[in-house]
């Protein structure tokens, strides 16, 4: 069954929205290659939850996105479609694999991704 294994968190202002979080919740944040956009570690390796990511916002309308894990991120675009959400983006992330960002039915933002070290 495919879970809820990542977030991120869009924002206008990358530097305000982690100072916000950082002092509210502890949380600590590492650039990643050099762009704007922040690896969240948001406790440690073995207690229960998940890290995210912060992102500078660059399209209108995200904020916070749940990512899933997926075995094919193309089926699922199709189940989503299927049931009356829409395709946004998909896109193809270098070593990670293929991300897809979608609408549901409510107007959310949710993000998939078929993990494939390989992708290109």
């Amino acid at each position: 069954m495919p879970r809820v294994f990542h977030f991120e968190i869009h924002a206008d202002d990358p530097e305000r929205a982690r100072k916000f979080y950082g002092d509210v919740f502890g949380w600590k944040f590492a650039q990643w290659l050099g762009r704007e956009y922040w690896h969240i570690s948001t406790g440690d390796y073995d207690d229960p939850g998940i890290d995210g990511e912060l992102a500078a916002r660059t399209i209108p309308g995200y904020g916070t996105i749940m990512m899933i894990d997926v075995s094919s991120v193309d089926e699922f675009i199709r189940r989503i479609m299927a049931h009356g959400g829409e395709l946004v983006r998909r896109t193809t992330t270098p070593g990670a694999g293929y991300l897809a960002y979608c609408r549901d039915t409510e107007g959310n933002i949710i993000s998939i991704l078929e993990y494939n070290a390989s992708a290109q």
